[in-house]
């Protein structure tokens, strides 16, 4: 590896890192203090090391690994010069336009013709990955997650309700005879109440979901304010954070501007283990969590113990009605839950599912509906 020999390592590392972010890669303070605590256990004499090194602590996702591979070898190797071509990457679809009138002669040789069709701008928008939507598209991605229909999960509760089937009601069917001095009345019936389940959220927002932490808000922002339904939301990151005080503005936009100012750890690492571990001592113990359905919204790139994570996930599931884990990669091609934190928790969760685009998360409300 050649740097510069006018500037001490620690400078030429640090300069990588900001080629890095200007680069796309979503590289904060404390992953470039990784790489450098990285590269004095390496040493600097091995590229080959360095370059590994790199790939575990400024990277965040699967994209990045592209990014940094090509900012790696137009820095620290003169021969590429700078930049190299980068690989093409998939483009917005292309859409086929209809006539606006039938041409003359239609019908004729209808067995020939090749049958066309365009989807609505909508449907496109709903299945798109919502990391890869213009500003535009993704205001019109908000209205869109603003009616997203949700019905709350229920459960059963101890008490009866009057019903006009089911399990006769002794007491009320004698009550009734008493009030006709003895005289025969109509039999009452009732069944067991239900009341709505708790949904309970944990939002990732470390570097690596900042691309989808906007779009899960506004779905834990619709959930929170579906009536009946009793949603709470937290995030998690370096640490964890109660955001059901923030999201119960009724305007969207307003509860995420409060949203931003009260979590601290925005786009910074990813501790889920130790914030898990928080939620259940400080939360669990409270009832939060008991009988609830949990759902973790994460891609479960964990820096910290995968074997504290999959212990802390299964503290959950004891507890939990349901563990569902959304995972924003889970629906792309050539996906493969190789992740140390994702390995570690499947055994633990009820639910894997996709959480990458507005089909996904209707669909998350369906699965959360039949709980």
């Amino acid at each position: 590896m050649s740097g510069d020999l006018h500037r001490g390592p620690d400078e030429v590392l640090l300069g990588f890192t900001t080629a890095l972010r200007a680069a796309g890669v979503a590289v904060t303070h404390d992953r470039a203090a990784a790489f450098l605590e990285a590269c004095t256990h390496v040493g600097l004499a091995d590229a080959g090391a360095v370059r590994t090194a790199g790939r575990s602590t400024l990277c965040g996702g699967p994209a990045d690994l592209h990014r940094f591979d090509g900012v790696f070898e137009a820095y620290f190797d003169h021969r590429a010069g700078l930049p190299r071509p980068r690989a093409a990457t998939p483009g917005a679809p292309t859409l086929t336009s209809l006539p606006e009138t039938d041409a003359d002669g239609a019908g004729q040789g209808e067995e020939s013709d090749p049958v066309r069709a365009r989807a609505s701008d909508a449907e496109v928008l709903r299945h798109r990955d919502v990391a890869t939507l213009s500003a535009g598209e993704k205001q019109r991605l908000a209205a869109q997650l603003a009616r997203l229909r949700f019905r709350p999960p229920r459960r059963r509760t101890a008490r009866h309700d009057r019903w006009h089937r089911g399990q006769v009601d002794a007491r009320a069917t004698v009550r009734a005879s008493l009030r006709r001095l003895g005289e025969p009345a109509p039999i009452a019936y009732r069944r067991r109440g239900t009341r709505p389940r708790r949904v309970v959220l944990l939002v990732d927002v470390s570097g690596s979901m900042s691309g989808y932490a906007d779009a899960l808000l506004r779905v834990a922002h619709r959930l929170t304010h579906v009536p009946d339904a009793r949603v709470e939301t937290f995030t998690v990151g370096t640490r964890l954070t109660h955001l059901t005080r923030a999201l119960s503005v009724r305007d969207p936009e307003r509860a995420l501007v409060a949203a931003g100012e009260t979590v601290p750890d925005w786009s910074g690492g990813t501790r889920l283990g130790e914030s898990l571990q928080v939620f259940l001592d400080r939360w669990g113990r409270r009832g939060l969590a008991r009988g609830a359905v949990v759902v973790v919204l994460s891609d479960g790139w964990e820096r910290g113990d995968p074997t504290l994570l999959a212990e802390q996930v299964r503290r959950l599931r004891r507890i939990a009605h349901r563990v569902v884990w959304v995972n924003p990669h889970r629906g792309k091609a050539g996906y493969e839950p190789v992740q140390g934190g994702v390995v570690a928790v499947l055994p633990h969760v009820d639910d894997f599912l996709a959480g990458h685009s507005l089909a996904t998360y209707s669909e998350l409300c369906e699965v959360l509906s039949r709980a």
